[in-house]
């Protein structure tokens, strides 16, 4: 029988609590996954809080790692005892689980579990920002909100390598620093600080050409006014809360401005797209300070995990050790 925790209806964390199941036998396709570790999303948050529906009672958790089991019928490609990681599917919150072999990604002796385990999705995201949403390129002007998250953490070393210049916010000196260490080039500090006039006067007044807002709430219009005319912006969370709601005029003509809403489940449920992004992802997740170590917590201790990371108690990448 498999430790899992289980939510029992959208809501608290109150909600989460921990059962026993058993994961059963891998069919046509599929593989039994002991992991090692799971991360914790704000995607666990927005699915238990029910923005995100799933089906009750559900397993959270859409990334992780661990080692194979057993295979199933048909799957070619993978062993027994290989170490494997995964991202885009509910059902992490457990000690064992069933998995889509196609999700299964080898992993390199290089690349430790846990970061794997709890850095994937963002990888991932990473990719799906610079690669698919805006192509970014040498000197590409980028503003990147919450600089010292985990989000942040893989995009800003991945744009700089790229060549492009990265401006950050964050809401402390603590944080700032620690967005510099990532390679943003100016940090904006504090939660009252004028965005746009920042990054306007770092750009010669032109704005960002790439906004990557994941804080939604009342930042989203200080992206709008910090990004330059005919530039792109990508709302990819809500941290901060709803951001209400967006108008044609509040885009265009004046602006000339682009809003993208991307999902990075949506990028992943495509098995091209996500076989031929793995191999840029796990380089990704090797390149030295790429990944921000973050908070681990038990597997019964998830409910605390998603309480860190919702109030923002966190820097780095939560994750829980199974």
């Amino acid at each position: 029988m498999s430790l899992t925790i289980e939510l029992s209806a959208p809501g608290g964390i109150e909600n989460l609590s921990a059962t026993r199941r058993d994961p059963g036998e891998p069919g046509p396709g599929e593989i039994r996954l002991r992991q090692l570790g799971a991360g914790v999303n704000f995607i666990d948050i927005y699915q238990r809080t029910g923005l995100y529906p799933l089906p009750m009672p559900a397993i959270l958790g859409v990334e992780g790692a661990g080692v194979i089991e057993a295979l199933g019928p048909d799957v070619e490609g993978l062993a027994v005892g290989e170490r494997v990681a995964y991202a885009g599917i509910p059902g992490g919150y457990a000690e064992v689980r069933l998995l889509p072999a196609w999700r299964a990604i080898p992993l390199p002796d290089a690349l430790p579990t846990e970061i794997a385990a709890s850095s994937l999705l963002r990888a991932f995201t990473a990719h799906m920002l610079l690669q698919r949403v805006y192509p970014v390129k040498h000197g590409t002007t980028i503003l990147v909100h919450a600089g010292a998250g985990g989000l942040a953490s893989l995009v800003i070393p991945w744009a700089r390598q790229l060549g492009a210049r990265v401006i950050s916010t964050a809401s402390s000196e603590e944080k700032a620093d620690l967005s510099r260490r990532y390679g943003a080039e100016r940090v904006i500090v504090g939660r009252n600080a004028d965005i746009a006039q920042t990054v306007r006067d770092w750009t010669d007044g032109k704005g960002a050409e790439f906004t990557i807002d994941g804080i939604g709430g009342p930042t989203l219009e200080a992206s709008l006014n910090a990004t330059a005319k005919f530039g792109m912006i990508a709302s990819v969370g809500q941290a901060g809360g709803p951001a209400g709601p967006i108008t044609l005029d509040s885009l265009g003509p004046l602006r000339s401005l682009a809003l993208a809403r991307p999902s990075v489940m949506a990028y992943l449920a495509d098995p091209a797209t996500y076989k031929a992004a793995a191999p840029d992802v796990l380089r990704a997740l090797q390149r030295p300070s790429a990944v921000a170590p973050g908070p681990r917590f038990p597997l019964t201790e998830a409910a605390a995990a998603q309480h860190a990371l919702e109030t923002g108690a966190t820097s780095g990448v939560p994750l829980l050790v199974i």
